[in-house]
């Protein structure tokens, strides 16, 4: 018995859909350790330090140990905790943020030349990217209220409640940011939003007639992804880790891998949205590598903001988002819609 072409067709899908995301989640296991390594690099010589340099060869074996070690630890539940939400929260937040990072576009449609098929170098492209990508972002708000109220500490609570106002905070200006530059493009798709900077569209990145939404956008992306100075839901010196201070072993390890997972979506998102994506000098098959390594000025823009800020209060971390960076995201979505309307 033999199946129609249709249903050839789908199956094929289905499976090229299964390996991309096979392959998405094996990259970002490999991924995360190399940035924690850049990360303590960096901080070391921003601090007039070396940093790892004892296991393996200049310390490039530190991300091993330190995934042995929380490998390791021993899984603990307080007495006063729900089990099986404290086992739950980690797993969406890390379901979340990878899910996310599927829909960043490494290339464009290429011809396969042994198949005969056509593969774009993205885990998806959905006609609503951008939206696709805020409705995993709320549901990985779910990780961090779980994950506090169910540890049953208060320290634990008071960083989830911190954690909800700010996303929610933030969040707002976050999408308005990204509002200018669907207008220009026409679609919510970041792969049709890259093309439009290339030159079958506009033929410019959107850094430049978007650079206050861009601004607007990195600010609220250090919130979303809970990055100093604006890492008050895990504040050492006022909760003591705020959402995950009752989490040991891999299921810490999992809130801090979706953290840093969280930065890679950001900074693919800035990449796709404002600095042409793909688009770079030379052949296509560079593609993938300009997207990368705009994406790691991004991590190191990450780091060093890090290295040179402060945390900020509670109350001016509130009032900077509602009262500054709100009514500058609405004032640009404005200027943006009248400039495409006339222009």
């Amino acid at each position: 018995m033999t199946l129609p072409l249709a249903a050839v067709g789908v199956v094929e899908n289905a499976l090229v859909q299964v390996v991309k995301s096979l392959i998405i989640f094996a990259v970002v296991l490999q991924i995360v350790p190399l940035i924690l390594l850049l990360e303590r690099k960096l901080l070391g010589r921003f601090q007039a330090r070396i940093g790892p340099n004892r296991v393996g060869k200049f310390g490039l074996l530190q991300p091993l140990a330190d995934v042995v070690k929380l490998a390791s630890k021993e899984q603990s539940t307080p007495a006063t905790a729900v089990p099986w939400m404290m086992a739950l929260a980690p797993v969406i937040s890390i379901v979340t943020a990878v899910a996310t990072l599927a829909i960043i576009p490494f290339g464009d449609v290429h011809n396969d030349p042994l198949f005969g098929a056509q593969w774009g170098l993205y885990g998806v492209d959905v006609s609503i990217g951008v939206l696709y990508a805020f409705a995993f972002g709320a549901l990985a708000f779910y990780g961090l209220m779980l994950g506090g109220w169910a540890s049953g500490s208060k320290y634990s609570f008071l960083g989830s409640m911190r954690s909800a106002a700010q996303l929610i905070s933030y969040e707002i200006a976050l999408g308005l940011s990204l509002l200018g530059v669907v207008m220009m493009a026409g679609s919510l798709s970041l792969t049709e939003i890259v093309r439009a900077q290339g030159a079958a569209g506009d033929g410019i990145w959107y850094v430049v007639p978007q650079f206050v939404g861009f601004v607007i956008f990195l600010i609220a992306g250090f919130a979303e992804t809970n990055r100093p100075p604006f890492d008050l839901p895990e504040a050492e010196a006022e909760i003591v880790s705020g959402y995950n201070t009752e989490f040991g072993g891999m299921r810490f390890g999992s809130f801090f891998m979706a953290e840093y997972i969280n930065m890679i979506v950001i900074s693919g998102i800035a990449v796709a949205a404002f600095l042409g994506g793909w688009h770079g000098p030379g052949p296509a098959i560079l593609d993938p590598l300009w997207v990368v390594l705009k994406m790691f000025l991004f991590i190191v823009l990450f780091i060093w903001i890090r290295a040179t800020l402060p945390r900020l209060r509670y109350d001016q971390l509130m009032s900077f988002g509602w009262k500054i960076l709100l009514p500058l995201a609405t004032v640009n979505v404005l200027v943006t819609a009248i400039l495409v309307v006339v222009i």
